[in-house]
């Protein structure tokens, strides 16, 4: 079972990319709460250099509110990650699948909750 919804976009900048990302997540909801430059800090951390690689930690207010409505230390969990990262047949858009991420957590309520979240990630990641 894999972790992660993904799909490579070819023919297309990793910054257009990234733009198309912020919108369609901003078009189902989800705002950007955090952003971590992989790359940039991999070569001011340890002068190691790779391809673009970045991490935008979106949130939806409405399904966090839920989620933490039925299970109050969801929060630990939280953000729902996408990666955007070069590889050589594009750019790979990945989100975390909420329901993988939240299958440790006996809760059944919660459980509906990550299926909604991971529907709205699927059409968030095939729209880019």
């Amino acid at each position: 079972m894999s972790y992660t919804i993904n799909r490579i976009i070819k023919d297309v900048g990793f910054e257009d990319v990234d733009q198309r990302a912020r919108q369609a997540l901003a078009d189902h909801g989800f705002g950007v709460l955090t952003e971590i430059d992989v790359k940039a800090t991999m070569k001011k951390k340890l002068d190691k250099d790779m391809p673009a690689y970045r991490i935008l930690g979106a949130c939806n207010p409405g399904m966090a509110w839920e989620a933490i409505g039925v299970e109050p230390r969801v929060g630990a969990m939280l953000p729902c990650n996408v990666i955007l990262r070069e590889v050589s047949e594009g750019v790979e858009v990945s989100a975390v699948d909420p329901v993988v991420s939240m299958a440790a957590i006996d809760n059944d309520e919660l459980k509906q909750v990550a299926t909604k979240v991971r529907d709205m990630l699927s059409e968030v990641v095939q729209t880019i």
